[in-house]
């Protein structure tokens, strides 16, 4: 099985890359949406960041990995949302082919389409989305970045970046 990692800050592009996979027809589950779906049943009063935190410190950096591996089949699979080196290592340990993709927007953008896209995870200030990126590069964000196989750059027009994950995506299958 190949798997491909996709990793990106929030407000990256990370989910216009997925609207491109599922057109070309590439399997793929969001990180995201397993650790909504824990946080949920879990009944915990904490925010789904500090659920993720806490269930990363009680069962290990790369316990959401083994969650979402328990749902991946097929020659290719796509995962959004690794945010960390125990996760890329989780992965390694089901396949010898896993690819890390990162995609890079600079911070000023990032916030700004947070703050458009108006989900109710939006930050409400600089500096609570400066505590996010923090949040999200202590749980190791940044290596995974620094260590991509390759790097989408998403510095203009949504058309121009989805053409180049398409490209990326069609060089990856």
């Amino acid at each position: 099985m190949r798997i491909l990692l996709i990793a990106g800050m929030p407000g990256a592009g990370k989910e216009e890359l997925l609207g491109v996979a599922r057109s070309m027809g590439v399997p793929f589950l969001r990180m995201g949406d397993i650790v909504r779906e824990y946080h949920e049943s879990s009944g915990t009063e904490l925010s789904v960041g500090a659920f993720a935190s806490d269930q990363r410190e009680k069962l290990g950096k790369d316990i959401w990995a083994k969650r979402a591996l328990e749902r991946m089949d097929g020659e290719v699979f796509l995962v959004d949302g690794c945010r960390s080196m125990d996760e890329v290592r989780s992965y390694r340990g089901l396949s010898d082919d896993v690819r890390i993709v990162g995609i890079y927007a600079s911070p000023a953008a990032r916030y700004d389409r947070l703050v458009k896209r108006g989900r109710y995870d939006a930050p409400r200030s600089i500096e609570e989305f400066e505590a996010r990126d923090s949040r999200e590069m202590g749980w190791g964000l940044s290596d995974v970045l620094a260590l991509a196989d390759m790097m989408i750059l998403n510095d203009s027009d949504l058309e121009s970046f989805k053409v180049r994950a398409a490209l990326t995506l069609e060089g990856l299958l």
